[in-house]
């Protein structure tokens, strides 16, 4: 059991939503929930009492009422608010607490001056730009796409987009073209809006090449629509609009198409590093009532907060940040490198913007501890209550450094979810303690369990992810699945009617819980399985490493199989002998004997997707004999070069007898 890093004040109940929320459950539903376990079981049994409490506590504005609150228990296919219609858009913008001229949007990036939206240029930005497509002959079902970074016109043109009922999808502009074709090329869209380039640190990244390779590659665009981010001077390329021209003055007033619960509100993907991508859809509905939940009443988010999370628009993280309006919160958009000039970057900007929850990944926490970075020192932190990480467990280590390095008053919050649901569905929670090293509970609404191998659910021992019970933000489909094949394969072909995930998860007797690692990339010796993110822990704590990749190569014949482990080291240093010593030393210490790879070797660098994700799964197909572009779509990844030493490193292996 990890140490006790923070304790919720003695009158968090009085100070935050989630206890809003609990005073509002007794006065009008007549129930009292003495702790958040007894509240997360109520919200995991009665689903149709917790959900519905959700769109009245938080007054979902809808066209029409539902008849129901869930019509279908059963996954896949479950059916939620039947009969009810609504808008996203419309929900987000109302802005609850926010006047007329409060800042909600503020954006900063490396390629121009920072830009400041208040809730009153928020909504004639977001009504003009709705009035533009419309005259692009855009409507409900048509799909936007977005080749275009974490800026301001992004969120108007998502938001103006769903405002008509259409259907919106963005990449990040450091997608290739094959990743962005791949993607779209599934989902037809009509209007394509794109940035010309983009400043990466002090590099200017120039994409001109990428946009017309990307135009000629969807014959379903109608138009194209060009904002000229790097060169302000530039021109819109022949026969395409300026985003001036998109968003032209007009008179046309605000309107909200009403469209049903689970209609299409976005397609994101899968990191689509084998295969397609997979084109996951998004409802209205789902989306508004999960976001609600999680930013008001775990992440505390209110009228009076500025809510950062570092992200690009090719992760989810994006769609599930620029919700914060929807709960009257600020958002504060970044676009740029995070380490550029230094990895003081990303939290001198907290200061600056006055953020009062800043959320980023792992890896990043982790990349500012090793360079010895104090970010309390750097910056004045003294707004900061909330920190967020996500994207890969958090170790012990990385909570410790987090409380003595940048606040010991703030509440640390590791989550985890996914793209499939657009939201963590294990997190943190005002009421509850912080333990280092511990994901804090179950979110509510979210029946996570963890199943042993015949399909228990097990408690204080590793177990596949499961969950049992549906979310209103589980996919509504995915984009042309018309019999929902590919969708019930991706989740429910292990354990029928229960969504399986694909993390290895504990969960204690106390609700915390513990990630560790993809259940596809488990290393499994002699029967007992190892996850990956406790062995990077160990092995990136020493100083000489830098990065590293794990793979465990299965015996056919049931043995210990071969665990091999990949190192990117310190610049100037290289692997010998002593060094190979010293990591196995640590991981039979640290871990036990099972973990002591057979053979460690250097490489440059491991492979990461755009959301810097580890791809042990791609490397473990290369190993194999897998090549290179069958093991992994490079287009997806942020170093797709990164792969040839491992394909080198198979072909010079000898063949296992």
């Amino acid at each position: 059991m990890g140490d006790v890093l923070w304790t919720p004040p003695a009158d968090v109940r009085e100070r935050s939503r989630i206890g809003g929320y609990l005073r509002w459950l007794r006065e009008h539903r007549g129930l009292d929930f003495a702790d958040y376990d007894a509240l997360w079981r109520w919200s995991t049994t009665d689903l149709d009492g917790f959900w519905r409490s959700i769109w009245d506590h938080f007054e979902v504005v809808a066209h029409t009422q539902p008849t129901a609150t869930l019509a279908e228990r059963g996954m896949p296919g479950a059916r939620w608010f039947p009969g009810a219609t609504l808008n996203y858009a419309e929900n987000v913008l109302r802005m609850p607490g926010r006047a007329d001229d409060d800042p909600v949007v503020i954006a900063h990036g490396q390629t121009r001056a920072p830009v400041t939206l208040t809730a009153g240029e928020l909504r004639e930005q977001v009504r003009r730009v709705a009035a533009g497509l419309r005259r692009l002959g855009v409507t409900v079902g048509d799909r936007v796409a977005a080749y275009a970074p974490n800026i301001a016109e992004t969120y108007v043109l998502l938001l103006a987009t769903a405002s008509l009922g259409a259907t919106f999808s963005s990449c990040a502009p450091e997608f290739g073209t094959r990743s962005v074709t791949d993607r779209w090329q599934q989902i037809e869209p009509t209007v394509l809006v794109a940035v010309d380039g983009y400043r990466y640190g002090d590099k200017p990244v120039d994409r001109r090449t990428e946009v017309a390779a990307i135009r000629a590659a969807l014959p379903s665009l109608r138009h194209t629509v060009s904002i000229n981010y790097l060169d302000p001077t530039g021109t819109a390329p022949e026969g395409a609009l300026s985003w001036a021209e998109l968003a032209a003055p007009t008179d046309e007033p605000s309107v909200f198409t009403p469209v049903p619960f689970d209609h299409p509100l976005y397609v994101l993907y899968s990191s689509g590093t084998t295969g397609l991508p997979k084109p996951i859809v998004h409802g209205h509905g789902g989306i508004l009532l999960e976001h609600l939940k999680m930013l008001a009443l775990h992440h505390d988010l209110g009228p009076a907060d500025r809510f950062f999370w570092f992200t690009t628009t090719g992760w989810m993280m994006w769609n599930f940040l620029v919700s914060g309006p929807a709960v009257g919160a600020t958002i504060v958009l970044f676009d740029g490198n995070p380490g550029h000039p230094d990895l003081g970057a990303l939290w001198r900007l907290a200061a600056e913007t006055g953020t009062t929850y800043f959320g980023t990944s792992a890896p990043f926490l982790l990349a500012c501890r090793k360079a010895g970075l104090v970010p309390r020192e750097v910056a004045d932190l003294s707004a900061l209550r909330g920190v967020g990480s996500t994207g890969a467990p958090l170790p012990a280590e990385g909570f410790t450094w987090v409380y003595e390095t940048v606040g010991d008053r703030l509440q640390l919050q590791s989550l985890s979810g996914g793209t499939d649901v657009c939201t963590g569905f294990v997190g943190g929670v005002p009421l509850l303690p912080v333990y280092a090293g511990e994901i804090a509970c179950r979110a509510l609404g979210a029946k996570v369990e963890a199943r042993s191998a015949d399909g228990t659910p097990v408690i204080g021992e590793l177990g596949e992810l499961v969950i049992t019970e549906p979310m209103p933000s589980m996919p509504v489909g995915f984009w042309n699945d018309p019999d929902g094949t590919r969708y019930r394969e991706a989740y429910f072909d292990v354990y029928p009617g229960v969504w399986r995930h694909g993390d290895w998860i504990t969960i204690n007797d106390r609700g915390g819980c513990v990630i560790t690692g993809r259940s596809d990339a488990t290393l499994n010796r002699g029967g007992v399985r190892l996850g990956t993110a406790e062995f990077y822990s160990v092995v990136e704590g020493l100083d000489e490493v830098v990065d590293s990749v794990v793979v465990h190569l299965e015996d056919d014949e049931g043995g210990a199989g071969e665990l091999l482990l990949f190192v990117v080291l310190a610049e100037g240093l290289e692997l010998d002998d002593p060094l190979r010593a010293k990591i196995s030393r640590e991981l039979r210490t640290a871990l036990s004997p099972r973990h002591v790879p057979d053979e460690i070797h250097q490489v440059r660098a491991v492979p990461r997707t755009l959301s810097a994700k580890k791809l042990e799964v791609p490397v473990k197909k290369i190993l194999t004999g897998t090549p290179v572009d069958r093991a992994a779509a490079k287009g997806a990844l942020a170093n797709p070069e990164s792969l040839t030493a491992f394909a080198t490193f198979a072909q010079s292996r000898p063949t296992p007898p």
